[in-house]
């Protein structure tokens, strides 16, 4: 599933407030959210995204492999949180996929700046998801009152977004 335009322009616009901004897809898919993400991000901004489905990223690069800005990671989310070779700050995260989603998100947490923003979408129910997904979605929205050093707000708008900035 690839974002949707509300979500995507929402993307565009909040990149856009991180001139020289490093960011951080997890979950390329076909690049439709790393479009959205290029779109609003300026010249020295810089984009990693991350897919673990070759095919699916494959049409990603297609389409965005010639922008300077933006780096392809073909690894799972999970794996890449844990093998990155050096430590990276980001500004801005886009999670599109269950790790620093559902879980891992200390980790994930943990490689944001401080003032650095953190967007999920999908959560609101899809026809899409599996059986017995929507605990994971109710579990991941209970806890984020709970994360220290974060102010989140989730909204029942697009696909249903959490927009949260590191305090």
């Amino acid at each position: 599933m690839s974002c949707e335009d509300r979500t995507g322009s929402l993307l565009a616009t909040l990149a856009a407030s991180k001139p020289g901004g490093r960011f951080l897809e997890l979950g390329t898919g076909v690049g439709a959210g790393a479009a959205w993400l290029a779109a609003g991000m300026d010249a020295t901004a810089r984009l990693v995204t991350v897919e673990m489905d070759e095919d699916v990223q494959a049409i990603a690069r297609r389409h965005l492999g010639d922008d300077p800005r933006i780096t392809f990671v073909m690894s799972d989310a999970d794996a890449w949180l844990t093998e990155r070779e050096m430590p990276e700050e980001f500004d801005f995260a886009y999670v599109d996929c269950r790790p620093g989603k559902y879980f891992r998100v200390p980790d994930l947490l943990a490689l944001l700046k401080p003032g650095a923003l953190y967007i999920v979408d999908d959560m609101l129910p899809q026809a899409t998801w599996p059986e017995g997904h929507q605990p994971r979605v109710d579990g991941f929205l209970e806890q984020l009152p709970e994360v220290p050093n974060w102010r989140a707000t989730p909204m029942n708008w697009a696909s249903g977004l959490v927009v949260a900035a590191r305090i």
